[in-house]
């Protein structure tokens, strides 16, 4: 710490004192004390090399050194504390912060296809008849077993979306072929009627394949539609269909064979 003081020299005194013969006493210490107290009108610092005469170290060096080691330790303590209040304010807010999560979920199910068909007469008995093996026996009228030119035999079917089907569809004719023997020089016709039966009179209704088309041609078909049932836990309303058939008059005797009829039902 460094320390002034006021002194003033005697009154009287012809001459100023200087620093050389404060020096040229025989102690530095006694030299100044006695100098200090006998000229009080003179104002000198304490720190006048004292410490360099001596081997002390000099005060002012010493109080130096020490202020900027307490101003170095002061600013790296508020570095800490201000570091220190980061920390603690990011800490705080972490602390502080809402945690909250809503979740979702859903389940997929995929909905239901059936096609069924009916070959009784009175077209009210259904079932499946899904592949070529299992195609359902169509019963044509008389004289199917004994034709001769220009006869005509009917028979009846109907298909329809089996309950629980969710979706409504299209139902196309997509082939009529031969599995066994000959079926040349016979047409058929295929009408959609708006009530159950069929017979050789039956006429109106939609025609879904015209008269005179070959036993084994879908050429032309006319597409269905097929609503599934409200709800969908029964089955839909069937489509009724009247099949026609009549023999040419170029029929051979004893010509027999079998046909048969794919409809292929497309969801919507």
């Amino acid at each position: 710490m460094a320390v002034t003081r006021s002194f003033a020299a005697k009154s009287g005194s012809g001459a100023r004192l200087n620093q050389d013969q404060l020096r040229s006493g025989p102690s530095p210490s006694i030299a100044y004390e006695s100098w200090l107290w006998n000229e009080p009108r003179l104002t000198v610092s304490l720190l006048i090399h004292l410490g360099t005469q001596k081997g002390i170290t000099d005060m002012t060096a010493n109080t130096s050194s020490d202020q900027t080691s307490k101003r170095s330790a002061r600013r790296k303590i508020a570095a800490l504390l201000a570091g220190g209040l980061v920390l603690g304010v990011g800490t705080m807010a972490t602390l502080a912060s809402w945690n909250d999560s809503e979740f979702a979920s859903a389940t997929f199910t995929a909905g239901k296809f059936n096609l069924e068909g009916s070959v009784d007469a009175l077209q009210a008995t259904f079932s499946e008849h899904a592949t070529s093996g299992a195609a359902g026996g169509l019963t044509f009228t008389a004289p199917v077993g004994n034709l001769t030119p220009n006869d005509v035999v009917s028979a009846p079917f109907a298909v329809r979306l089996a309950a629980n089907t969710t979706n409504n569809a299209t139902l196309n004719l997509v082939a009529a072929t031969s599995t066994t023997g000959t079926v040349t020089n016979l047409t058929y016709e295929l009408i959609k009627t708006t009530v159950a039966g069929c017979t050789n009179a039956t006429t109106g209704g939609t025609v879904i394949v015209p008269s005179g088309t070959a036993v084994t041609s879908v050429a032309n078909a006319v597409p269905i539609s097929l609503a599934m049932g409200s709800p969908t836990t029964i089955a839909g309303a069937p489509a009724y269909l009247c099949f026609k058939v009549t023999a040419g008059a170029n029929l051979a005797q004893s010509q027999t064979g079998a046909v048969t009829f794919q409809f292929q039902a497309v969801s919507q």
